[in-house]
C-alpha cells in the first residue's frame, strides 16, 4: 500500500511538468492536484512510507552515476534535411492539432446543447433575470445620453467646417472624449441601479460581467469612431468618403462586438450554467468565426485598399513612401491574413494573455510604423526641397549651399534606411521575435553597439571638420568679402584643402576600422611599404611631386599667371603638387606634369613690359617719330587704360634699320597681365596719330630692276594694258609708247606688288 501511494504521488508530480495544453489547468486537474497533496501528507505522518520514499529518491538519484559513459556521450548533430523534415512535421501536426481543436469545440458545444440534462437552468434563469433589467438601463441610459451627444457633435461638425486645421483636430479631440464621457456616464448609472436592486449594496457577479464588457467594448468603439466617424465627416480624422467610413465602421464595430460580448461576457456565463469545456469550446467558436469574418473583409477590399496604394505613387512617382505603398499594394492582403492567423494562433497558445499580448504588440507596431513614415516623410521632404542659406551666408560663401545640397542628402538618405531598420526591429521586438533591446544590454551588444556608434560619430566628425574647412577657404577666397586674396593665397588655399582632404580621409578611415575593432597597425605597415614600392617604382611621380613642391615654395607661379611652362604659354587653371593646367590662346587645355617643367616663364611677376616697335620709311625724321611715340603715349594715358600704367614712356631710339622700314623702340611700364591690352589700345593710337602726321608706315614691297644698256639707258619697259573690247573680249594690243626719249626713260620703276600680280593675271 505504501509503494502504491508512493508511485501515485510519482505520478501527481510529474502530471503537470509533463502535461502542456492550449488552455488553462481544468477543475478535474486541480481536484488531482489537492489528492496528491493529502496523499503526500500522509506518507510523511506515517514513518514507514515515509523511510521507503526516502530510500526509493536515494536509489533515484544515484542511478544516472551507475552510467556516467552514457551520459557523456555526445548527441548526434541532425543534417539540414533532418531539421527541415523535423520543422514541418511539427508545422503539421500543429495545424492538424488546431484543425481537431476546432472540431472537438464544435462537437463539444453541440452536445451540450443535445443534452439538457447538462444545462443548469437554475443559474442559467438567475443570469438572464439579473442581466436583462441592467442591461436595459445601461442601454437606455447609452441610447439616451447618445441623442444628446448627437446634437453636440453636429455642431461641432459645423464649426469644425469653418475652422481651420489645428481647430478641426481640436474639435475631433473633444468628440472622442464626449463619446467616452457618455459611455462612462451610461456605465456608471447601470452600475448604480446594480447595487440598487436586490440586496443594498451587493451586485451580481453577472451583472458586473455585463458592465465590464459594456464599458471596455463601447470605448474600443469610441476610438472606431474617432478615427472614421460615419455620421459626421467633419469629425472624421482619415480622410475618406461616408461611405467607406460608413463601411468600416459597420463591420469594426460587430467583430469588436462579437468578440467582447462573445469572450468577457457569454463564455463566462456558459462556464457557470453548463461546464468549462463548453465555455472553452464556444470561445473557440467565437474567435473562428471573428477569423473567417475578417479574413471575408479583407478579400472583399483587396482591389479598392490596393488602388488606395498606389494612388500616391500614381501622384508622385519619385515619393519614396508612394513606392513603398505600390510595392506592398499587390500583396497587403496576404499581409493581413498571415496577421489574422497569426492572432489566432497566439491566442491558442496563451489563451490567459493572448488578447493582452496582441492588442499591446499591434499597438506598438502600429506606433512604430506611423513614426517610421512621418519621420521618413520628414526625411524625403527635406531631401526633395534641399536646405535654403540666409542670403548673408550665400553671398559670403556661394558653394556652401549648393555642397550642403550635395552632401546632407546623402546623410539623409542613410538615416531614413536606419529609420526603416528601426521599424523593422521595433515591430520585431513587440512580436518577441527578436529581442533586440535584451541583446543590446548584454556585453557584446553593448560593444558593438558603441562601437558602431563611435565609427559613425568619427565619420560624422570628419565630414563636418571637411565642411567647416572648405567653407572657411571659399569665405577667404571670396573677392567680395573682406579684402581681395592675392593669387598666392588662392593657390596655397587650394592645395591645402586638397591635401587636408587626402590626409583626412585616410585619418577618419583609420579611426573608424580602429573603432569597429579592426587591427589597423598592419594597415599602417602595408602603407609604409607601399608607399616605398611607389617611391622606387614610381620615380617620375616622385620627381613631379618635388619639383611641385620647389615650384610652390619658389613662388614661381599661381593660378590665374600666364606662364610659359614645357613649352607651352597659357594661364594657369589649375595647380597642383604634382601638375599645371594651362589654357592657351587658343582654348586647348594642357596637363603639364612638373618634371616635364625644364624652365618656368612667369610673364606677370611684379609688373609687365609693353615694348613698341614702331616701323617708318627711311625718308622720315626719328626725331619727329620720337615725338609722336610720345603724344601717342600721352593719349594712351588719358584713356581708361591710363590706371594701368606705371611708369614713364621710355624711348630707347632706332632699333634696326630693317630692309624697308627704320624701327623707333619705345617700352610701355605696365601692371602685370595688362601689357597684352595696354599694347593693342597703343598701337591703335600711334597707327592714328602717324596716319594724321603723314608719316609713312611702310609694309612690304619690291623694285624691278630692267637693267642697264652700255650707254647707261635703261632698256624700255613694254606694258601691256589688259581693256575691255565691245564684244567682251580682251584687248591685248601694245600700247604706243608716247615718248621715247632717253630722258622720258626711268632708270628702274616701283610698282606695288598686289598691282603687279594683278597685272600678270589680266596678261594671262
Amino acid at each position: 500500500m505504501t509503494l502504491l501511494r508512493i508511485f501515485v504521488l510519482w505520478l501527481a508530480m510529474a502530471m503537470p511538468a509533463a502535461a502542456q495544453s492550449l488552455f488553462s489547468p481544468t477543475e478535474s486537474d486541480t481536484h488531482a492536484t489537492s489528492d496528491a497533496a493529502r496523499q503526500l501528507i500522509e506518507i510523511l505522518r506515517d514513518d514507514g512510507a515515509r523511510e521507503a520514499l526516502i530510500r526509493q529518491l536515494e536509489a533515484s538519484a544515484a542511478a544516472p552515476a551507475a552510467a556516467p559513459a552514457a551520459a557523456a556521450e555526445p548527441t548526434p548533430q541532425m543534417s539540414l534535411a533532418r531539421q527541415i523534415a523535423e520543422y514541418t512535421r511539427a508545422a503539421a501536426e500543429g495545424a492538424t492539432s488546431q484543425v481537431m481543436e476546432i472540431l472537438a469545440s464544435v462537437t463539444t458545444v453541440f452536445s451540450a446543447l443535445s443534452d439538457a440534462d447538462q444545462i443548469n437552468w437554475a443559474e442559467l434563469s438567475a443570469t438572464l433575470t439579473a442581466l436583462i433589467l441592467v442591461g436595459a438601463v445601461t442601454l437606455g441610459l447609452f441610447f439616451a445620453l447618445r441623442l444628446i451627444g448627437n446634437r453636440i457633435f453636429a455642431a461641432m461638425a459645423e464649426r469644425a467646417a469653418r475652422g481651420g486645421w489645428l481647430l478641426s483636430l481640436s474639435l475631433i479631440a473633444g468628440s472622442s472624449i464626449v463619446d467616452a464621457l457618455i459611455i462612462i456616464l451610461a456605465w456608471a448609472g447601470g452600475y448604480g441601479f446594480a447595487l440598487y436592486i436586490g440586496e443594498p449594496g451587493v451586485m451580481d457577479f453577472r451583472q458586473s460581467l455585463f458592465l465590464n464588457a459594456f464599458l471596455l467594448v463601447e470605448l474600443v468603439k469610441v476610438a472606431l469612431r474617432g478615427v472614421l466617424a460615419p455620421s459626421f465627416g467633419r469629425l472624421r480624422f482619415a480622410p475618406m468618403s461616408d461611405e467607406t467610413a460608413a463601411y468600416w465602421y459597420f463591420w469594426s464595430s460587430r467583430l469588436v462586438s462579437l468578440l467582447g460580448y462573445g469572450i468577457l461576457l457569454v463564455v463566462p456565463i456558459i462556464n457557470a450554467a453548463i461546464s468549462f469545456a463548453v465555455g472553452r469550446s464556444v470561445a473557440v467558436l467565437i474567435v473562428v468565426s471573428a477569423l473567417l469574418i475578417a479574413i471575408l473583409i479583407v478579400l472583399q477590399n483587396r482591389g479598392p485598399v490596393a488602388d488606395a496604394l498606389r494612388a500616391r505613387h500614381r501622384r508622385e512617382p519619385d515619393d519614396v513612401i508612394g513606392r513603398v505603398e505600390a510595392f506592398f499594394a499587390g500583396f497587403w492582403h496576404w499581409l493581413a491574413i498571415l496577421y489574422l492567423v497569426a492572432l489566432f494562433l497566439v491566442w491558442t497558445a496563451r489563451p490567459a494573455d493572448a488578447l493582452q499580448f496582441m492588442l499591446l504588440a499591434t499597438l506598438n507596431s502600429v506606433i512604430a510604423v506611423v513614426v517610421g513614415v512621418v519621420v521618413m516623410a520628414l526625411i524625403s521632404r527635406a531631401i526633395t526641397g534641399g536646405m535654403r542659406l540666409p542670403a548673408d551666408v550665400r553671398q559670403a560663401m556661394p558653394l556652401l549651399e549648393e555642397r550642403l545640397n550635395a552632401f546632407v542628402p546623402t546623410i539623409l538618405k542613410a538615416l531614413r534606411v536606419l529609420v526603416a531598420l528601426g521599424v523593422l526591429i521595433a515591430i520585431g521586438q513587440a512580436w518577441q521575435v527578436m529581442d533586440f533591446l535584451g541583446l543590446l544590454a548584454t556585453e557584446a551588444g553593448r560593444d558593438v553597439s558603441g562601437r558602431v556608434i563611435s565609427a559613425a560619430l568619427v565619420v560624422l566628425i570628419a565630414m563636418a571638420v571637411w565642411l567647416g574647412l572648405s567653407s572657411f577657404i571659399e569665405y577667404r577666397l571670396n573677392p567680395e568679402v573682406g579684402r581681395v586674396p592675392t593669387a598666392r593665397e588662392r593657390t596655397l588655399l587650394a592645395l591645402f584643402r586638397n591635401a587636408f582632404t587626402i590626409a583626412l580621409i585616410i585619418m577618419a578611415a583609420m579611426l573608424a576600422l580602429s573603432q569597429l575593432g579592426v587591427n589597423i597597425a598592419p594597415l599602417l605597415a602595408g602603407a609604409g611599404v607601399l608607399g616605398l614600392a611607389i617611391g622606387f617604382g614610381a620615380q617620375k611621380l616622385v620627381q613631379d611631386i618635388i619639383t611641385g613642391a620647389f615650384i610652390q615654395v619658389e613662388n614661381a607661379m599661381n593660378e590665374g599667371d600666364v606662364v610659359t611652362a614645357g613649352g607651352t604659354t597659357g594661364v594657369v587653371e589649375k595647380l597642383t603638387i604634382r601638375s599645371v593646367g594651362l589654357r592657351d590662346l587658343n582654348g586647348t587645355y594642357h596637363l603639364i606634369p612638373f618634371s616635364s617643367v625644364d624652365m618656368v616663364s612667369n610673364f606677370m611677376k611684379g609688373f609687365g613690359f609693353h615694348v613698341a616697335n614702331v616701323g617708318v620709311a627711311y625718308r622720315e625724321d626719328v626725331a619727329q617719330v620720337k615725338d609722336l611715340m610720345q603724344k601717342a603715349f600721352d593719349l594712351l594715358k588719358a584713356t581708361e587704360h591710363g590706371q594701368h600704367i606705371i611708369g614713364d614712356f621710355e624711348i630707347h631710339g632706332v632699333s634696326e634699320l630693317g630692309q624697308s622700314a627704320v624701327v623707333v623702340r619705345g617700352r610701355i611700364k605696365t601692371m602685370p597681365g595688362m601689357q597684352w591690352s595696354i599694347g593693342r589700345a597703343y598701337n591703335e593710337i600711334i597707327k592714328r596719330v602717324l596716319d594724321e602726321a603723314g608719316i609713312e608706315i611702310p609694309f612690304p614691297h619690291m623694285t624691278l630692276y630692267m637693267g642697264q644698256n652700255k650707254d647707261g639707258n635703261a632698256p624700255p619697259l613694254h606694258l601691256r594694258r589688259a581693256g575691255v573690247l565691245k564684244d567682251g573680249q580682251g584687248d591685248d594690243r601694245p600700247e604706243a609708247p608716247t615718248d621715247t626719249s632717253p630722258a622720258s626713260q626711268p632708270k628702274t620703276v616701283r610698282a606695288d606688288a598686289a598691282e603687279v600680280a594683278d597685272a600678270e593675271r589680266a596678261k594671262e
